[in-house]
Parts: C-alpha cells; structure tokens; sequence
C-alpha cells in the first residue's frame, strides 16, 4: 500500500517558471545595461577620463603661465628670446649659423 508521492503539473510548472525567473534576473543583473560588467566598465572610463583632465590641466597651467611671462605687464627677456629664436627664426648679430 505504499503509494508513492508524485508532484502535480502545477508544481512543477511553478517551479520551472520561478527558475526561469531566477535565472533571467540573475543574468540581468551581472549582464544587463545596469549589470556589474557594465558597472565596471563605467568605472575604468571614468578613471581613464580622470586621467586625460589630470593632463589637460596640466597643459593648461603651463600655457597659462608662458602666457603670464609673455604679458605686458611681466615680460620675461629670456623666454621672449627663445620664442624669437623659434618662432621666428632670429639670431643674435654675434652668432654663427652652421647647417
């Protein structure tokens, strides 16, 4: 008389629709647009980002300051006498040019 104990179709179907469920959420969540990977992702962009303002700055504070050098009201002789020589191409009357 032992009988045994069989799940209906109804169990069995909750259960598989519950797994199914878990497992898109579970995928949505580490692979989905607000996932971790994407997460990460965001996060080395946002360090590299960082990285290239560090930069700029950098090479703004620099312009900024030839800038300042150059200005009407602090003229720095040598670095005018550099931009000449650059820029323009000038030498001084007692120098010798060798090509």
């Amino acid at each position: 008389m032992s009988r045994s104990h069989r799940p209906g179709l109804g169990a069995v179907l909750f259960f598989s629709v519950a797994f199914m469920l878990g497992v898109y959420f579970t995928f949505a969540a580490v692979q989905g647009d607000y996932g971790l990977f994407r997460r990460v992702e965001i996060a080395a962009e946002r360090d590299a980002l960082s990285r290239s303002l560090e930069k700029l700055n950098v090479e703004i504070a620099e312009m900024e300051n030839l800038t300042r050098r150059l200005s009407d009201t602090y003229l720095d002789l040598d670095l005018l006498d550099q931009q000449a020589r650059s820029v323009l191409g000038m030498i001084r009357s007692d120098e010798i040019v060798i090509r």
